[in-house]
């Protein structure tokens, strides 16, 4: 058994034993508080209460889509410290702020330590700000023998309710104390129903929604619904980031707003036939519009997440070229973010996203087209099968000395096929598309790094006319800096090029053909 970490206020002044990681032990009571336990029957035993901390004004921090709570834990923000609380009751300390910010920035301690698993390109953010009290409660018997210990958390939020949070610890030999315990929290109200359900019970404006929706299609469905249902899943998959980019908490949030964005335009794409031409013309016209807004915001991101990589491609004598580029890109950031952040809150935009809302709530006003009501099944077995032998014919003509254009139109049939598997992936047999998947990453990976030293060479080749200097010996400087980039980036990009061959080979296996046959290759009649 481990010690916990004293805190301050905060923590027992006694020693805590922190039990086995087990959901049975942790319940969570909405709307109560430790004065409902005090006067309950346990029989022969008796609860004691030991010493109450004080209230403590606290702001909870995680950040999106709740890594922490979702996985049980805490992390609290009070008088000018950090702690965080794991689901077996454990808590550790270290100094911070309730503001929040990347992992990689929090001062060096044991908090950051326990958090260098979460992804690095997510910021924590105050999620709400509430007042917490830490007690413990054990249950003993006539001669003082302690049957189980449970250390309480009574939450009170601010502009929400109040609740408990139990961590039950049970004495061995005593496992009669650890059922009697569960049986009384649970007729309060207890439950095991994660800690994300809890909060957002109780604290208004807890931050809800899914990045990636889980769509049920049956075989049977049409392709209207199917295609209708992936639209109205991921429109409001995309809104969920508003906030987090008007208040631009971290680039992922416009990252996969863009997704679910791109996944809807997809949609729009690939479903030929399912509406008519002018309803599919009109809506891709609105939703590219939506995507537009946000390409300049979201290349300068991919600049600035790349510096250090930039700097190591060059010799450190060019880098005072770099510093000033970069500089610049930072303020071109800065301006795209307050425009695109001024075009998100506008009345224009809201209207708009509600506008399509509705639209995609009432399918009886999308106009349909020809194919609209075959079966999903055997509209996805169409669909995917022509992708997949589209891109063997234009694979098989890719060589090292291959046109851009022939490599950026496989990159980009490559991700359609990609996007139709996975809408239709819950018709066929999980393992089977996973199977396929996972070569066709691969491939694509290569591909998108094609795809990037394309756009990065474009966009630098224009940098210079589009940005202006202090005086003529910085352009030079930078110049120098850009043009040594541009040539590596070239080499870059052909090496890439002459991956293609081998890892097309690698995805088109014999396995791979015999897959795609089996599951979507169309009967004599079909095509």
């Amino acid at each position: 058994m481990r010690l916990s970490v004293a805190l301050r206020q905060l923590l027992f002044r006694e020693t805590i034993y922190a039990m086995a990681e087990t959901d049975e032990h942790l319940l969570l009571i909405p709307n109560h508080s430790l004065d409902c336990l005090i006067d309950e029957d346990f029989g022969k035993l008796r609860p004691v209460l030991s010493e109450q901390t004080d209230p403590v004004d606290a702001t909870l921090l995680d950040m999106f889509p709740l890594p922490l709570t979702r996985s049980g834990r805490l992390l609290l923000a009070s008088e000018g410290r950090l702690q965080l609380l794991d689901r077996d009751g454990a808590l550790i300390t270290q100094k911070g702020s309730a503001d929040g910010g990347f992992i990689s920035d929090l001062r060096k301690g044991p908090v950051r330590t326990a958090l260098k698993g979460l992804p690095h390109l997510r910021a924590l953010m105050p999620i709400c700000r509430l007042q917490c009290c830490f007690s413990q409660m054990a249950l003993v018997d006539d001669e003082g023998k302690i049957h189980i210990k449970v250390q309480f958390i009574e939450t009170r939020m601010v502009g929400g309710a109040n609740g408990l949070i139990a961590f039950l610890r049970p004495v061995r030999g005593y496992e009669k104390a650890l059922v009697r315990l569960r049986e009384k929290l649970i007729d309060l109200g207890g439950g095991e129903e994660g800690l994300e359900t809890f909060l957002s019970g109780l604290c208004m404006g807890f931050p809800s929604g899914v990045l990636k929706p889980e769509i049920t299609i049956r075989e049977d469905e049409p392709a209207f619904d199917v295609a209708t249902d992936i639209m109205a899943a991921y429109l409001p998959a995309a809104r969920v980031n508003e906030k987090g980019i008007v208040n631009d908490i971290d680039t992922e949030f416009l990252h996969d707003y863009r997704i679910a964005l791109r996944k809807i335009r997809s949609v729009l794409s690939l479903f030929k036939g399912v509406y008519s031409q002018e309803q599919t013309r009109d809506l891709k016209r609105r939703f590219s519009a939506l995507m537009a807004k946000t390409g300049t915001l979201r290349d300068l991101d991919v600049y600035l997440l790349e510096k250090q990589d930039f700097f190591a491609l060059i010799p450190e004598a060019l880098h005072g070229g770099l510093k000033e580029m970069f500089a610049l890109f930072l303020r071109d950031r800065e301006e795209a973010a307050v425009e695109l952040a001024d075009h998100l809150i506008s009345d224009a935009y809201q209207a708009e996203m509600q506008a399509l809302s509705d639209l995609l709530a009432a399918p009886a006003r999308l106009e349909r087209g020809p194919k609209s009501d075959l079966g999903a099944h055997e509209y996805a077995r169409q669909l995917i099968w022509k992708r997949y032998r589209k891109i063997c014919k234009i694979a098989k003509g890719i060589t090292a000395q291959s046109d851009d254009e022939d490599v950026h139109e496989l990159r980009i049939h490559c991700k359609k096929l990609r996007y139709l598997m996975e809408f239709f992936a819950p018709l066929f047999p999980r393992k089977d598309i996973k199977q396929l998947i996972k070569p066709m990453k691969r491939l694509q990976d290569n591909l998108g790094a094609f795809n990037d030293c394309s756009v990065q060479i474009e966009s630098l080749s224009g940098f210079l006319e589009s940005h202006k200097f202090r005086n003529k010996a910085t352009q030079m400087k930078v110049a120098k800096s850009v043009g040594a980039l541009i040539a590596i980036l070239h080499h870059r990009q052909a090496e890439e090029r002459a991956h293609v061959v081998e890892n097309f080979a690698r995805f088109d296996s014999e396995v791979t053909q015999q897959t795609f046959r089996a599951l979507f290759k169309m009967r004599e009649g079909e095509e």
